[in-house]
């Protein structure tokens, strides 16, 4: 039986694609097929299709819904677990939010209002899963992940199921615990405190206004491309260094923002990641300082 088969007898046949565009799975619209695509519906499918893996000896990665992540051009060869839609329950109970790892920070967000719960409303239009936020500890204008969670489901690598507190999640700036383990996100609980329903939406427009005149949302991206250097803003760095509307191909510097790289339609992976290491090089000849990319690269490029 091929891995295809074995995959399909898993999920069954409408949740596995072979060849599957990776292009069509990325915020930034880039990247060549995967060779095996899967959408498992619970746990019990992740951790299956994951002892399949290990069984074949075929990698593996576990995708939310494709942000901050820039996919080689030949593609990936292994198998794309997605974690997303047939995985993104959300409900409130009390001041706490329950959410599945698929779930959009932006679904939580409003869940979160729909209920007068505040303290979500940094994460509102972060365009990522829950599963990626709690492992970058995600933040935006002085929120971040590390201050709402309560407690994550995850599994380990071997395929054990665990509960861990936020102060074992090891949260810092854009990692934890479970980058460091490779662990999987499979939910969380997210503690709010109660607000004002009028106050809430009022601030998540305000964010979302900030982020509509400031950002780049008219073009497919990774979001910030480069994390921030302590005590710099990589956007302004990059600004400083001259290299605004700075262009590779179709890839291209934000003329709107430059902490963000845009495709301009057919950007190739190839064309981004050039991009890139000019501005590092560029960056660190005018400034001393080096950036480090905040996205995450996968496959062949």
């Amino acid at each position: 039986m091929s891995l295809y088969e074995k995959l399909c007898d898993i999920l069954g046949e409408k949740c596995v694609f072979a060849d599957e565009p990776m292009s069509r799975h990325t915020t930034f619209r880039i990247g060549g097929p995967a060779d095996y695509f899967a959408v498992p519906c619970d746990t019990e499918g992740v951790k299956k299709v994951i002892g399949l893996c290990k069984e074949e000896e075929v990698p593996y990665y576990i995708l939310g819904n494709g942000s901050n992540l820039l996919v080689g051009d030949k593609g990936y060869r292994g198998v794309v677990i997605q974690i997303y839609k047939n995985m993104s329950g959300i409900h409130a109970e009390g001041n706490r939010i329950y959410a599945q790892a698929g779930a959009l920070l932006s679904r939580i967000a409003s869940e979160a209002l729909s209920h007068s719960l505040k303290g979500f409303e940094f994460a509102s239009g972060i365009p990522g899963t829950l599963g990626g936020a709690v492992m970058m500890n995600a933040g935006a204008y002085g929120g971040e992940m590390k201050q709402v969670l309560e407690s994550v489901v995850v599994m380990t690598p071997e395929g054990e199921v665990k509960t861990l507190r936020e102060d074992e999640l090891e949260l810092g700036y854009r990692t934890s615990i479970v980058a460091k383990k490779n662990y999987i996100v499979l939910e969380a609980v997210i503690r709010l405190e109660p607000g004002d329903a009028g106050d809430i939406r009022s601030y998540m427009e305000e964010l979302k206004e900030k982020r509509v005149s400031k950002q780049p949302l008219e073009y497919p991206s990774a979001g910030s491309t480069f994390k921030r250097p302590e005590g710099y803003f990589a956007g302004r760095l990059i600004e400083d260094a001259g290299l605004r509307g700075f262009q590779v191909g179709n890839a291209q510097v934000s003329q709107k923002h430059c902490g963000f790289v845009i495709n301009r339609g057919g950007a190739t992976a190839a064309e981004v990641i050039s991009l890139m290491e000019q501005v590092a090089d560029k960056v660190e000849e005018v400034s001393g300082v080096r950036l480090e990319p905040e996205v995450k690269r996968i496959g062949e490029f």
